[in-house]
């Protein structure tokens, strides 16, 4: 079992082949300012589709790994490898790299609004850290809160499959799988809770998703409950956008 100390953590973090993505994607992400100033937006429809319908089915299949990686291990709080679970925490990482092209797709169809610090938060710091999990920590303990994020990640893309395919026919159940990750990282802190106090777990995950339920749950209440006050604030970035945006 290996114990990381922070320093050993952050220079671990830089030295991942994953670091190099993460700068080109924020890289990216500040440029395309200046990429939608000189372009018309993209439909890109088909390949919306394909893309979330291979990230949902990828997501089971992860799923499905994790839970009888779990399984095979006998203990939610287990800290030690798996070479069942390496596999699949291979994949998962495999899948936080394809889901960079939902803001790559965001760019090129000029919805520049919908990349939220949130949005760039989560899938920057997935992609780091699902490449050091898969290198150094692929453990049942994990793999708990990774299998609920990927049962998450099937209905959020089957989601995004169908509002692709009939934007006019978009599911009604919008709020109900916002929740769904919100009880997925409240989920996850009372595992992390347990294992931090009876299993040595470390108190960076604890932090991690402290954070995240914040900001999810920052945007569930203006985007569902005080609906005003998160319309205003994308009317006002619409006004200060650039002209040729096209907007649903």
């Amino acid at each position: 079992m290996k114990v990381f100390t922070f320093y050993q953590v952050f220079s671990t973090f830089l030295s991942l082949p994953s670091t190099p993505v993460f700068v080109l994607y924020l890289v990216m992400i500040w440029g395309s300012k200046f990429y939608q100033k000189y372009t018309k937006p993209l439909s890109l429809r088909p390949i919306l589709i394909l893309h979330n319908v291979t990230c949902s089915v990828i997501s089971l299949y992860t799923a499905a790994g994790m839970l009888y990686g779990i399984l095979e291990s006998k203990s939610v709080f287990l800290k030690a490898s798996s070479s069942t679970l390496y596999h699949f925490f291979y994949v998962y990482w495999i899948t936080k790299n394809i889901e960079l092209l939902d803001t790559v797709f965001m760019i090129l169809r000029h919805r520049r609004r919908q990349i939220s610090f949130l949005h760039v938060f989560h899938h920057s710091s997935m992609l780091l850290l699902t490449d050091f999990c898969h290198r150094y920590t692929p453990w049942p303990a994990i793999a708990f809160v990774v299998g609920l994020n990927s049962v998450v990640h099937v209905v959020l893309y089957a989601y995004y499959a169908q509002t692709a395919y009939d934007p006019s026919r978009a599911p009604a159940w919008k709020r109900n799988m916002t929740q769904m990750q919100i009880i997925q990282f409240l989920l996850g802190l009372v595992h992390h809770t347990f294992g931090y106090i009876y299993h040595g777990f470390c108190i960076y995950g604890f932090l991690y998703g402290v954070g995240m339920l914040y900001m999810f749950s920052s945007f569930y209440y203006h985007a569902f409950i005080n609906k005003k006050s998160f319309t205003t604030y994308h009317y006002k970035r619409e006004v200060t956008s650039t002209r040729n945006i096209k907007y649903d």
